[in-house]
């Protein structure tokens, strides 16, 4: 035996017993099935939150707001010898004539009083107008209400003031709490 006829007989011998084996396959059925499940319940947690996160909007996400006081108010009354109580925001002249609405958050503090909130703007031109907002709720509740409800207004292009009032004759308790919050301008 020479040296080729040694060479072919061990790679007969190699190749033999290679093609004898069998390939593993890398992903067995117990595997996939594994992953496919996961895929499935990761993609059933991302449709819930998704769906979630559709059916509850957040209360400004489409909103085009200038917010006038983005932080809360608390208006305490006591009227024992006043006779209302006023938070008032100093609008230094600015125009509003290009938004829509008013917008803010209200709360009582005492769930038993009843009480209604006016809300008034001032223009520079001395006018004067206003709207009553009637069973200010226990928890949050969103107001809107356009600008054009206000309609002793008639020049918005000069505003001077934005009051928040609670009056005496409007509460049902003599003492108490209204909070505001988000006190905004809607596009």
């Amino acid at each position: 035996m020479d040296k080729k006829d040694i060479y072919d007989h061990l790679a007969k011998i190699y190749l033999d017993a290679s093609n004898g084996k069998k390939k593993k396959s890398r992903f067995s059925p117990e595997i996939f099935r594994n992953f496919s499940l996961a895929g499935i319940v990761l993609a059933g947690v991302f449709v819930f939150i998704l769906s979630g996160s559709l059916k509850k909007p957040a209360p400004y996400s489409h909103e085009l707001a200038l917010f006038l006081q983005p932080e809360l108010v608390k208006i305490n009354f006591n009227f024992d010898p006043a006779k209302k109580e006023v938070y008032s925001l100093n609008l230094n002249g600015l125009n509003v004539a290009r938004f829509r609405a008013l917008a803010f958050s209200a709360k009582k503090a005492n769930y038993r009083d009843n009480i209604a909130l006016r809300v008034e703007f001032n223009n520079a031109f001395k006018e004067s107008s206003h709207v009553y907002f009637r069973q200010i709720p226990y928890r949050w509740r969103e107001f809107k209400i356009s600008l054009l409800d206000f309609k002793s207004i008639s020049d918005w292009s000069d505003m001077s003031s934005l009051a928040f009032i609670v009056e005496e004759w409007n509460t049902k308790e003599k003492k108490g709490a209204v909070y505001i919050d988000n006190i905004r301008l809607l596009k």
